[in-house]
């Protein structure tokens, strides 16, 4: 495949990169703990810990876990928001030859108990307050060890007391199992890039949830590729000793793992956690403490922050990158955005399957593009049909991907990772797209999402666009509902911004903007709309409620 996108790569970003530089992802995390040993890696509620630290206490975690009997391979869960213990747990895990299996916090016991009776987890930690929620399934998985921490843990607080029986199992406080892991010897197991890293579980948009078996190398090279498309924006003024990342992203999600923590370890910078990112008025105190540099986010994350009226006091002198990824970037946020902070939202694609990246905006952007940017080094991407078939450079098709950061298929789902793999080994996303003549991506929708009107396919992306940039709309949603004579119709759900706005100011308005089969039939107010923990609004749950 001719790569056209290299004509527009930014000056010198590579064409690949070297996917070999490290045996496993354990050889990139010991290489920074060691060159960067004095200085703050992660920052939580004012505690700082620094790359020593992490490098002394994970070791000491990996050794307990090793204590336990688990065999090299074995998959332990991690069930925590972004706190210190979380990036100390992942890498402890990884050290110790397992494979790490993040659970979202909060998960209902179905979720939970799905996850870690198709992972096989023997192990599990996770924070005192979702001990209820595993207390509930416990019994039904392979979990033979638990390791409870409370917020108390590693801030100079007292820890939780955990109760000496948790179900049929012994638990253990965070804080012991340290105590305990300094007393034993840390065998060093050999890791290569073969092995598992991560079970990254899809959301379970296209049915029950599906583990990505992200393997060393995968993480290993997107960790690299993005670090590689990075490096134009960190040499851009003003320069910094050290880069300052804003992990608002849950660490449980793959943007924020590789993006925020990964990354950041690669290059010697600084994670400022923050906990609960819902809490707009406390999140946007903590960054008034800092000078942040890079900040990933999702665009609902960014209009949350805009309408906050304390927003506009954050010093965003040293903003470098502020990437927007998870979800469509809304035109009208960017704008406020790049209008408030100086710093132009970088659009970014990928999925869980990939590690994530696969494309992105140049990191020097100064302005807003309206692509998901271009395809990252080492990567290639083709617009297909639902035959297979290459569509040609203009047509929209489905983004199908091949690259290093491709996971090795679906944790013992063969039949499931046949259906998204083609027979010359692309990755088949299930998003619509197209790719203009210079290289560039434009996201059109999910394939599931879209919407038939008469024969006519609507993409929900566009007319929600179109919808927030009334002035009225805080946020919305587009869904197809069933309809006698179109077979679909077009559905908006709005939260207002201006209590007086109308179903008809709505419509009139959409009209002035988009096509006619375009434009919704049916308008819905609503006080909010449902949301993943990372803040991606579920298109899913609306159709369901119809």
């Amino acid at each position: 495949m001719d790569r056209i996108w290299l004509r527009n790569y930014p000056a010198g970003v590579p064409a690949d990169i070297d996917v070999n530089q490290y045996p496993s992802l354990v050889a990139l995390l010991e290489e920074s703990f060691a060159k960067f040993r004095d200085r703050k890696a992660f920052i939580c509620i004012d505690k700082a810990m620094t790359y020593g630290e992490l490098d002394e206490i994970s070791v000491a975690l990996g050794a307990y876990l090793q204590s336990k009997g688990l065999q090299k391979g074995a998959r332990v869960a991690i069930m925590m928001p972004n706190v210190l213990q979380n990036p100390i747990s992942s890498a402890a895990i990884l050290r110790a030859g397992y494979a790490v299996v993040n659970v979202n916090p909060l998960y209902t016991p179905r979720e939970l108990e799905h996850q870690l009776k198709d992972s096989g987890a023997e192990a599990i930690l996770l924070l005192e307050n979702f001990v209820t929620t595993l207390e509930k399934v416990v019994a039904k998985t392979s979990i033979k060890h638990v390791i409870v921490g409370s917020m108390g843990d590693l801030l100079n607080c007292e820890g939780v007391k955990v109760r000496p029986a948790f179900s049929a199992l012994t638990a253990t406080s965070f804080n012991d199992a340290l105590t305990a892991g300094r007393q034993l010897k840390f065998v060093k197991p050999n890791i290569g890039p073969d092995d598992v890293a991560f079970l990254q579980y899809t959301g379970g948009t296209t049915g029950v949830s599906k583990g990505a078996t992200l393997l060393h190398r995968n993480i290993l090279a997107n960790v690299l590729q993005s670090e590689a498309w990075l490096q134009p924006a960190l040499r851009k003024p003003p320069i910094v000793d050290q880069l300052f990342v804003v992990c608002a992203l849950p660490l449980y999600h793959i943007f924020a793992l590789t993006i925020c923590y990964l990354l950041a370890v690669r290059v010697g910078g600084v994670n400022l956690l923050i906990p609960n990112p819902r809490d707009i008025g406390g999140f946007i105190k903590e960054l008034q403490k800092y000078q942040a540099n890079w900040f990933p986010a999702v665009n609902t994350l960014y209009n949350a922050l805009l309408q906050h009226p304390e927003f506009e006091k954050v010093d965003f002198s040293k903003f470098k990158v502020c990437l927007g990824g998870g979800m469509a970037v809304q035109r009208p946020v960017a704008e406020a955005w790049l209008r408030v902070t100086g710093c132009a939202l970088c659009e970014a694609y990928g999925l869980s399957e990939t590690s994530p990246g696969l494309t992105c905006n140049p990191a020097d952007i100064d302005r807003i593009t309206g692509s998901i940017g271009l395809p990252v080094p080492s990567t290639y991407i083709s617009i297909r049909n639902d035959e297979g078939r290459e569509l040609p450079l203009g047509e929209a098709g489905e983004i199908c991907a091949k690259g290093p950061q491709v996971m090795a298929g679906y944790w013992n789902r063969p039949e499931e990772t046949a259906k998204v793999m083609t027979s010359d080994g692309y990755f088949r996303t299930g998003d619509i797209g197209i790719m203009s003549a210079d290289g560039f991506l434009k996201i059109v929708d999910r394939k599931k999402d879209m919407i038939l009107v008469s024969g006519f396919n609507v993409y929900p992306n566009e007319v929600e666009g179109v919808i927030a940039s009334h002035p009225g709309v805080l946020e919305c949603a587009v869904i197809g509902v069933p309809d006698e004579k179109s077979v679909e119709a077009v559905k908006a759900l709005v939260v207002k911004k201006d209590p007086n706005i109308t179903a008809q100011d709505i419509i009139k308005f959409a009209s002035t903007q988009l096509t006619n089969y375009k434009v919704p039939k049916h308008v819905e107010f609503r006080t909010e709309l449902p949301k993943t923990n990372v803040g991606k609004i579920l298109r899913r749950d609306l159709r369901k409620e119809g």
